[in-house]
């Protein structure tokens, strides 16, 4: 058993015990998040504040929304959605780029060549996609093969899109 000497600095440590309950502060509200969008022709969002961005990626399609982990992903030929904080969305399609998150809630999208979805046309796809095709078996050599599929895999995924 311990003496009563030693027993009194510990109990003498403990906070005391609140009297009153209070209610907690609110929670803050998610970070804006700013889009900045663009491809070397055309800036679409500059700094743009928005509520999410899907974008396909290399390793899946995911959406991103404020305060999203911090990510640096490649982008695969695809449908890039932009939902407005009014909660319109407007689709573009990407061949490719990159997109990179960072931690304040900015988000880049870089994309090689981008367009708005109501500028492309399903029939004109599908004409590209079996000319890639036609290309692609007629290639002789392994960098004619290499050049064919990445046209084919674009196309592929335009007339996905489209359809």
């Amino acid at each position: 058993m311990l003496p009563a000497r030693r027993l009194a600095p510990l109990l003498r440590a403990r906070p005391p015990l609140p009297r009153a309950r209070g209610y907690a502060e609110a929670a803050p509200g998610p970070a804006p998040m700013a889009l900045t969008f663009a491809s070397p022709t055309q800036v679409f969002y500059n700094a743009a504040n928005v509520k999410q961005v899907d974008v396909p990626t290399l390793t899946g399609s995911f959406g991103i929304l404020a305060s999203h982990v911090p990510t640096l992903q490649v982008l695969k030929p695809g449908v890039v959605t932009v939902h407005a904080e009014d909660g319109t969305a407007t689709k573009y399609f990407v061949s490719s780029g990159s997109v990179t998150v960072h931690a304040d809630s900015t988000v880049q999208v870089l994309a090689e060549e981008a367009v708005t979805m109501d500028m492309l046309d399903l029939a004109t796809a599908k004409s590209n996609l079996e000319k890639a095709v036609s290309e692609m078996a007629a290639a002789s050599d392994e960098a004619a093969k290499a050049e064919a599929q990445i046209k084919v895999e674009a196309n592929e995924a335009l007339v996905k899109a489209l359809e």
